[in-house]
């Protein structure tokens, strides 16, 4: 295995729309069209309390992370997705992992994320890490696709 690097995504980096455009393929592929964001993700990356995480591996974006805080009670982890050919190796969980540490250093109470229940490896990561099911929301995804919301609380210092 290669070298692994967690980058935070700046919005002035020069190399933005290769990493954007590099996001965008592995969102198109993992995603359906209607779950996707490659059509707007430029446009959501741009929002100020937004953030982009992403594993550089052997010189490819090999994974990413994307979360949201729109204030100090709560935040989102929108995205996460690593390609097929990198899973399995503990990626998703770096990166989800350091999404947590950044939510947590912005004070951050409560991070939330929605998951579809028969993603079992993303199920079981959330949970390893501590997340717990909220409740089922129906037709989330789409009319016969459910989701889990869960959620993961701040430990009061």
């Amino acid at each position: 295995m290669g070298s692994e690097v967690i980058v935070e995504l700046q919005r002035n980096a020069t190399d933005w729309a290769n990493v954007v455009g590099e996001i965008v393929k592995i969102e198109r592929k993992i995603f359906p069209k209607h779950e996707s964001l490659a059509r707007s993700f430029d446009e959501e990356l741009r929002k100020k309390n937004s953030g982009l995480l992403y594993i550089e591996l052997n010189g490819e974006v090999a994974g990413y992370v994307m979360y949201s805080w729109p204030s100090s009670l709560c935040a989102s982890i929108t995205k996460l997705a690593v390609k097929e050919n990198y899973r399995r190796q503990g990626h998703g969980e770096a990166l989800l992992i350091a999404a947590i540490e950044k939510c947590k250093k912005r004070r951050v109470q409560r991070i939330s994320l929605h998951v579809d229940p028969s993603r079992t490896a993303a199920m079981t990561l959330y949970k390893k890490l501590g997340f717990q099911v909220d409740s089922l929301v129906e037709g989330y995804y789409s009319a016969d696709r459910n989701a889990y919301r869960m959620y993961l609380d701040s430990e009061s210092d």
